[in-house]
């Protein structure tokens, strides 16, 4: 099993001028311990189920592409992009930017957005989760045509593009892998079983059951479940213990999750960093 960080607090001591040294000094240090990838939020707006809508909040593109001049091995992505943010074609491009600067690194993570309030402040079009669902679908399609080096037209009832020329194309083979977060399960794990190299879901009661969902999916697609990484989410603080964590991550484990994405919900994240890296990520590492 792996572990992923999913670094998500910017108040951090020092203001400002401490985000670039700190993000890059997790990165880093997250990459030493063994993490396998580092990502970061896609929003405008701090989350409120988190903190204040008002409290920093760094826009994830450019941060990632920071990160991928501080650090070697480790894959970077967003946890995860909503579809509404960024037209698909120059998605497309953004995410094979960051591949090539990071010399193949990059992921796609996805989703059909839902933090409603900060599109309306910084007005962006915000449609129906219906339409969102839809848009999502066309963007992975012109993603996934985008990457495949066909530069002709592509034809959808919401995006119409001339020519999906992208150049360069990534350095990822045969494309960035994509991941879909969510477990919406008539629409978001659909699309998994039909686009994606791996779902990301909520650790709640129901998802072994969100697993079955996906099964069923994938056959009806004609997909190996197999071939799907299973993801999760979790949080950790300064005063989590290595053995509570472990048995959290021996439970994911046994329902076939193979990486857990923590988010460390800590003004200093270092420290538990260094925790993984002693006593998580070596015990996880044979799982």
């Amino acid at each position: 099993m792996e572990l992923a960080l999913h670094f998500m607090n910017f108040t951090l001591p020092g203001g400002s001028k401490a985000l670039g040294p700190t993000l890059a000094a997790t990165a880093q240090a997250a990459e030493e311990s063994g993490c396998s990838t580092f990502t970061m939020m896609d929003h405008w707006f701090q989350m409120e189920q988190f903190a204040p809508a008002q409290d920093p909040m760094m826009e994830g593109y450019t941060s990632l592409g920071f990160v991928a001049g501080k650090t070697e091995r480790i894959t970077l992505s967003l946890m995860v992009t909503g579809v509404t943010y960024r037209h698909p074609g120059l998605l497309a491009k953004v995410v094979t930017t960051l591949d090539v600067v990071s010399g193949g690194r990059a992921m796609l993570g996805i989703g059909a957005a839902w933090y409603e309030r900060e599109h309306r402040a910084l007005g962006v079009p915000f449609p129906p989760i219906a339409e969102r669902f839809e848009r999502l679908e066309e963007t992975l399609q012109i993603c996934l045509q985008m990457w495949s080096g066909e530069e002709g037209p592509y034809e959808g009832s919401h995006y119409k593009l001339a020519r999906t020329l992208n150049s360069p194309q990534p350095l990822s083979r045969p494309h960035p892998p994509i991941m879909i977060g969510g477990g919406g399960e008539r629409k978001t794990l659909r699309l998994v079983a039909k686009y994606a190299d791996a779902c990301n879901l909520f650790p709640s009661p129901e998802v072994a059951h969100k697993l079955d969902v996906l099964r069923a999916h994938c056959e009806r697609e004609g997909r190996d479940y197999g071939a799907i990484e299973k993801t999760a989410t979790s949080a950790v603080n300064a005063e989590t213990k290595p053995a509570q964590l472990l048995e959290a991550l021996r439970g994911l484990h046994d329902l076939g999750f193979t990486a857990t994405y923590l988010s460390i919900r800590a003004t200093e994240p270092l420290p538990v960093l260094e925790m993984l890296g002693a006593d998580v990520i070596p015990e996880i590492s044979g799982w």
